[in-house]
């Protein structure tokens, strides 16, 4: 049985050199930015606050869900950690779950990394923080309503980032992939939106602090250890995931490039398998806690190291 999650994270070789290469210069100048922005502005009860949103982000996208014609998708989370967060420490708890997949997992190609932060980690930051922001000083149903639609718009977005960069690598035919890359992530984007809203509802409810930007978001000890409960309690669903491709593979499948695809130069933990334990449940879980304490402990060392010195 096949429990990877591969949602929009492009393989090496999809993408021309170029392509990723200018997807890279965009993704670094942006990224040095946040840690710039990031290092003003980061209070140190926050910085808990990045490592369990980077362990959530990471267990929720092991969860694929079926949509349509045999397809599956699952969270992106660019526009939840935002709205959370703030958008540049956002970008770099994205930058921190896409690497550690691509480096450790083998989910998404190395010489395109660069493409897949720009698109599911910062595009959708972006997307998500500024419509939110927009309803700032709207009621909660309100706010609600405005996530799950720039949750939605988020995923579109970096759907059709995926597009271009797949047109402009000769990969595939422009009105080929864009029709077939959007039509597959609207449905996607549904199950981001309601994931988004839960979240936020969840979170008005219990801390609603964490989304008032006018107090001080405060991370006590045993706040952080439920956060990191609960990330790990949502990596024991992973084995419930769905087997279909996911949208950017179904579309690949359809379109005749998924023969592009370049498999990873090294393995580690490929496909969410741990090797000595096989393809099986346990191996999905295990590796998806060593996932998910692998970007706590990164996102809250960057966050400690970023801290405005008193």
């Amino acid at each position: 049985m096949h429990y990877s999650p591969v949602a929009l994270h492009i393989p090496d070789n999809f993408l021309s050199l170029v392509v990723s290469l200018i997807c890279w210069a965009i993704t670094a100048a942006t990224l040095a930015v946040a840690v710039s922005r990031t290092n003003k502005s980061l209070g140190e009860k926050q910085v808990p606050l990045m490592g369990i949103m980077a362990a959530f982000i990471f267990a929720a996208q092991m969860l694929n869900f079926p949509v349509a014609g045999g397809t599956s998708g699952h969270l992106l989370g660019g526009a939840l950690a935002a709205i959370v967060l703030g958008p540049w420490s956002a970008m770099l708890v994205m930058t921190a779950v896409i690497a550690v997949q691509a480096l450790l997992f083998q989910d998404g190609g190395l010489v395109v990394m660069g493409a897949n932060i720009l698109n599911m980690g910062l595009i959708t930051a972006v997307i998500g923080y500024g419509l939110y922001r927009g309803a700032a000083n709207s009621s909660r149903g309100t706010k609600l309503a405005v996530a799950g639609v720039a949750a939605w718009l988020s995923v579109m977005a970096g759907a059709l980032a995926t597009s271009l960069q797949l047109w402009l690598s000769g990969t595939s035919a422009l009105q080929t992939v864009v029709i077939a890359m959007l039509s597959v992530h609207a449905l996607i984007g549904i199950g981001e939106a309601l994931i988004t809203v839960a979240a936020l509802a969840f979170i008005f409810q219990t801390r609603p602090d964490l989304l008032d930007e006018t107090a001080s978001a405060k991370g006590g000890r045993g706040w952080v250890a439920a956060g990191v409960v609960l990330s790990l309690a949502v990596v024991l669903l992973s084995p419930l995931a769905s087997a279909f491709p996911d949208g950017l593979e179904r579309v690949a499948e359809n379109a005749g490039f998924i023969e592009l695809a370049q498999a990873s130069p090294y393995e580690i933990i490929p496909d969410y398998t741990v090797p000595f334990l096989g393809e099986t449940a346990l191996s999905t879980i295990v590796a998806g806690m060593i996932g998910a304490l692998v970007v706590l402990g990164i996102s809250i060392m960057a966050g400690k190291l970023l801290q405005r010195k008193a």
